[in-house]
């Protein structure tokens, strides 16, 4: 495990990018998103007896494998993209899902085109399923028969390229272009933003139910770690805390795999620009195989994260045992290669004495109040079994 510190957090919160989730903006989202069939708030755990075996105050797992029956929490990405760029394609305007729909019924339908390492892909599937839309679907090398069969079962077209993550997404992008296809990509880069955005807002509807479920305990929060891939998930979580909680110090830590550490790497780089991770992005957490930042999720944790840190799969494993096998009375909790990383690194941290020095630098102790997102069930069942039947 490697953690660098973020000497770019910023003192204020002054970047335009976190205005695109103010509390006006995520009451917004989370208005079309409870319309949308198949809604309903993901369960909110409070782990108490893990907290007391690691000496935390209070540890809370957002579960998001319970998200629209997808195993993931992509599909809130997935359809509000969706539905903005049929609101701009279209000129239309609606409040809710069904008035959507409504007035699509004369409409060409369109193609959506995605790269995707398994959830964002199946997300777009589902979302174009619904709308009555088309999807296809580019995936990386090595790509696990579980995630193209999920992705195909609700419609989408499959095409598993040759490539890394980051080549098939530039790849997808040009086939799109080629066709005059709409690209529905969850990270941006310079020229290709609009998208990315709304499936970043689309995320923010978790943060609007975690308000609603802790009530008072909200702004008590002090740790949020994030996984991240490309930083999209992360920085719109990052973004949507700071933007509602009525203090900004709550610590927030992003984890990725150590072979797809393309943000650890960027906070290291002292010219403060994102910088990529080459090579095959080798690494269990599918979900996090990514090699290059997503510019706006990038410009968000630069300014609120207070520290990187990169992990081996055998803390994900951990962490997939740790909710899978839960201690005492707390609620069990199916988790993947990319939704337990988290829960596998906090524990490292105030179990290894190795790590004492961490959690004084991150301020972990017996008081800290953790939220932790489980973003993905057992995506990948096979790897899921022979995980939890190894032991701890």
């Amino acid at each position: 495990m490697k953690i660098t510190a973020n000497n770019f957090k910023a003192a204020a919160f002054d970047n335009p990018m976190f205005n695109h989730f103010s509390e006006e903006v995520l009451k917004d989202v989370s208005s079309f998103q409870k319309t949308v069939p198949g809604y309903k708030e993901t369960p909110l755990r409070q782990l108490s007896s893990l907290g007391k075996s690691i000496n935390i105050g209070d540890v809370y797992v957002k579960d998001e494998s319970y998200r629209f029956g997808l195993n993931a929490f992509k599909g809130l990405g997935g359809i509000y993209s969706a539905a903005a760029y049929l609101k701009e394609r279209h000129s239309i305007e609606f409040s809710t899902f069904d008035e959507l729909v409504k007035q699509l019924t004369d409409k060409v339908p369109e193609t959506f085109v995605t790269a995707t390492d398994g959830n964002h892909g199946k997300g777009i599937a589902w979302a174009a399923q619904l709308l009555n839309q088309r999807a296809v679907v580019y995936m990386p090398k090595n790509t696990s028969r579980a995630r193209v069969d999920a992705i195909e079962k609700l419609g989408g077209k499959v095409i598993v390229t040759d490539m890394n993550y980051d080549d098939t997404v530039r790849y997808a992008s040009k086939t799109a272009e080629e066709n005059n296809w709409p690209v529905m990509q969850d990270t941006a880069w310079e020229g290709y933003e609009d998208i990315p955005l709304k499936i970043m807002q689309g995320y923010s509807a978790i943060v609007s139910e975690i308000k609603q479920q802790l009530k008072s305990n909200y702004n008590k929060l002090t740790h949020v770690f994030l996984q991240a891939g490309v930083g999209s998930f992360a920085g719109s979580i990052a973004a949507s805390l700071i933007r509602t909680m009525d203090s900004s110090d709550i610590k927030i830590i992003i984890v990725e795999p150590d072979n797809a550490a393309c943000l650890y790497k960027s906070a290291e780089d002292k010219s403060g620009n994102p910088r990529a991770v080459g090579g095959d992005l080798e690494t269990m957490m599918a979900g996090l195989s990514c090699g290059e930042p997503s510019t706006q999720g990038w410009s968000i944790l630069k300014d609120a994260a207070d520290a990187f840190i990169s992990c081996s799969d055998e803390i994900s494993a951990e962490g997939m045992r740790l909710l899978g096998r839960p201690a005492g009375s707390d609620d069990k909790i199916i988790s993947g290669e990319s939704g337990s990383v988290t829960a596998g690194i906090l524990s490292a941290i105030m179990t290894n004495s190795e790590l004492d020095s961490v959690k004084v630098q991150l301020g972990l102790n017996k008081d800290s109040k953790v939220l932790l997102i489980n973003t993905e069930g057992d995506t990948d069942p096979d790897n899921y079994r022979e995980v939890m039947n190894q032991t701890n």
